[in-house]
């Protein structure tokens, strides 16, 4: 029997293993052994991404959409191809610039502007917390079905609860205890938190093992593999049309190709993945070993999606059964209380390893670039003349992380009741999707300006609330249904799920079509009406020539990786930029030529005696007369004197002596003409 105190129990110790995994990896870090300085925990920690959505919900998808679950990896799987262009070059910027976060980010591109990371923050957190919502919905409903073994009863059945019975409370509460103790009990400059990089890919192998494990058991325990499961479920009419992609129930193109945008994005521009792909990132060699591992992670988990959501609706074809809780449930029906529990702390550990990462993320989020920036403007605060603000910030990112799981909790209330997993998640992919343009155009295009950002993201978050936030409400009751059937005020062109008259689209292509027309529109044309400020111009050169400012050419690249080409001989014609430099090259030869002549002659008494033919021939005579010294009177490898390049004379001082002998040869050439041999007297005179 699994009774409730063992179930909290368990919860438990695997929270303190987590905390004692994550407290090991910090102390290592700070005794500079890094355990997460490896490829392999980098490429796990990347599998956050697979939250209680993947765990409990894309089961859920596939029992009513079939194959249509698939376009929500088969985006990031498509992207993680590009990561070596795009990924890279963002965890080059941000290595560069300090970067701290995703609001950090597209801030300091457009000028440093604290408006601009204040929009972000706010866009992150109101697009986060439905995706916060659903991992407490998922915890809170799979604890409240297995303390109901052996009967299966689903939530809705158990009734109202009271606040010390309402489990998704607790969970929002326990996390933020957690999150605090995993994320802020101090800080790092560079917002490193490597123990909690250690808990979160321990938490990947977990939910990766209990996946697979009642995979393994409904296909081969339940069902004789996979053949003998897919022909029943080909004998099933309805779960036939699941496994034709592309029609019917499975989905059209519009949907497929949205969802696969939708989550190409997602696995970029959430918070959490830029945190755990950027910011955590210690060595940008890491990309090369997760551009394959973490696409293998997300074929495994996946694996068995289809055989457990046909094995749950041929074990509970009535619909009694929530499709979102048939990874739990068929192991309970199945009398398995061991596997159950596997599976229980596998969602836990799902959802546990989004909320910490997520809220960390915007926790930092909430106070580099909301709350701060207005704290520092508050002159009788003072906080200028602080030295240490350690206690300041790490107070304001505990109460940001406890308010934020709050309103998760909040909107849980309001409006998850009303949502599947999947759908829940899919309304914060669409707000996280809109920074894509000022992101993508900011490392690409120097010609994006802050008005441009600021415009683009304002339009987007703008058409996200209208089609899929107040939509959200209203199904709840929060708002009347009419704002869906007929429009504000009446008018039929402004319904939420039709804007425009736009119709026969799910409702999340139906709000990307018009939420990325509006932002991409606006952020282009604004941009492209106004020149950028000198501030935007610098910060734009450093983000998209990033590779050049740090000496990396293509040549370079390619030479990393074992790639040698042969040096290209230069044209005989040349032009620009490289025949204006080959002049600069050729003025500054002649410079150093003369500048060389006027010491030697400086040196050797004027430069008459350089110049004219006869006084040449004098000076060779003084060098004769001295042993085949020099105008110097030394030898010309002298150690005093280095060894000029042009005449093969010495750069030291010239001795007295031999300055001597130059005074008389002139003197005795004085009245000489020009080619003409000296005069016998002036000859002897020398001797």
């Amino acid at each position: 029997m699994l009774h409730e105190t063992a179930i909290i129990l368990t919860a438990f110790v695997y929270l303190g293993v987590l905390f004692a995994i994550a407290y090991y990896a910090d102390e290592r870090a700070d005794a500079g052994r890094s355990i997460i300085a490896s490829p392999y925990i980098y490429s796990l920690s990347l599998a956050v991404y697979a939250t209680a959505w993947t765990f409990y919900g894309s089961v859920g998808r596939a029992a009513s959409d079939g194959v249509g679950f698939l376009p929500i990896y088969i985006g990031p799987t498509l992207m993680i191809a590009l990561w070596w262009v795009v990924l890279r070059k963002i965890m080059r910027i941000s290595k560069q610039n300090r970067i701290t976060s995703l609001a950090d980010f597209i801030a300091s591109r457009y000028g440093k502007s604290a408006l601009l990371g204040g929009l972000v923050t706010v866009i992150a957190v109101i697009g986060i917390l439905p995706y916060i919502s659903l991992q407490l919905k998922a915890v809170s409903n799979s604890f409240t079905i297995l303390v109901q073994y052996p009967e299966i009863v689903m939530p809705a059945k158990v009734g109202a609860l009271s606040i010390r019975q309402d489990t998704a409370l607790w969970v929002a509460l326990i996390l933020a205890t957690f999150t605090i103790a995993f994320g802020t009990r101090h800080l790092d400059a560079a917002e490193h938190h490597q123990g909690m990089v250690a808990a979160i890919a321990f938490e990947s192998l977990v939910k990766l093992l209990a996946f697979l494990a009642v995979g393994i058991f409904v296909t081969f325990g339940i069902y004789d593999g996979f053949g003998d499961l897919f022909g029943r479920a080909s004998a099933v009419p309805k779960l036939r049309a699941m496994l034709t992609p592309l029609e019917g129930v499975a989905g059209g193109y519009a949907n497929w190709v949205w969802l696969t945008i939708l989550s190409m994005m997602a696995i970029m521009f959430l918070p959490r993945q830029f945190q755990v792909a950027v910011i955590e990132n210690l060595d940008e060699k890491h990309l090369n070993k997760a551009i394959w591992l973490f696409p293998l992670y997300m074929l495994a988990i996946n694996v068995f999606v289809l055989p457990i959501a046909f094995g749950g609706l041929l074990r509970f074809p009535d619909g009694s059964v929530d499709a979102d809780t048939f990874v739990l449930t068929l192991p309970m029906a199945e009398k398995r209380e061991l596997l159950a529990l596997l599976v229980f702390i596998g969602g836990l550990s799902a959802a546990t390893g989004m909320v910490i990462v997520e809220t960390i993320a915007l926790s930092t989020m909430v106070c580099n670039d909301l709350v701060m920036p207005v704290l520092l403007r508050l002159r009788r605060l003072r906080l200028n003349e602080r030295r240490d603000l350690t206690g300041l910030l790490l107070g304001i990112r505990r109460g940001a992380i406890v308010l934020i799981l709050l309103l998760g909790y909040l909107y849980y209330k309001l409006a998850g009741e009303a949502y599947a997993l999947v759908s829940i998640g899919l309304i914060s992919f669409a707000a996280v999707a809109q920074f894509a343009p000022a992101i993508l155009g900011g490392i690409f295009w120097k010609g994006g300006t802050r008005a441009g950002a600021l415009w683009g993201l304002l339009a987007g978050f703008a058409v996200w609330l209208y089609t899929l936030f107040l939509p959200a409400l209203a199904r709840s009751g929060w708002l009347p249904l009419g704002l869906l059937e007929q429009g504000p005020f009446g008018i039929e062109l402004l319904k939420p799920l039709q804007l425009f008259g736009l119709a026969g689209l799910d409702q999340i292509s139906h709000a990307m079509i018009w939420s990325m027309i509006a932002n991409v529109g606006a952020y282009v044309m604004v941009s492209l009406s106004a020149s950028p400020s000198a501030d935007e111009h610098r910060q734009a050169s450093l983000f998209v020539d990033v590779f050049r400012h740090t000496g990396e050419g293509g040549r370079a690249l390619l030479a990393r990786h074992g790639i040698r080409l042969r040096p290209v001989q230069p044209a005989r014609t040349v032009s620009g930029d490289r025949h204006r430099r080959q002049r600069v090259r050729r003025v500054r030869k002649r410079k150093r030529i003369e500048l060389a002549r006027r010491a030697l002659d400086r040196r050797c008494g004027t430069g008459a005696l350089h110049r004219s033919p006869a006084r040449r021939r004098d000076r060779r005579r003084v060098g004769a007369r001295h042993g085949g010294r020099n105008c110097q009177g030394r030898g010309a490898h002298d150690r005093r004197g280095a060894r000029d390049p042009r005449r093969g004379l010495p750069s030291g001082g010239v001795q007295p002596q031999a300055r001597a002998k130059v005074a008389r040869a002139r003197g005795s050439d004085g009245g000489t003409a020009r080619g003409q041999r000296a005069p016998e007297g002036a000859r002897s005179a020398e001797g």
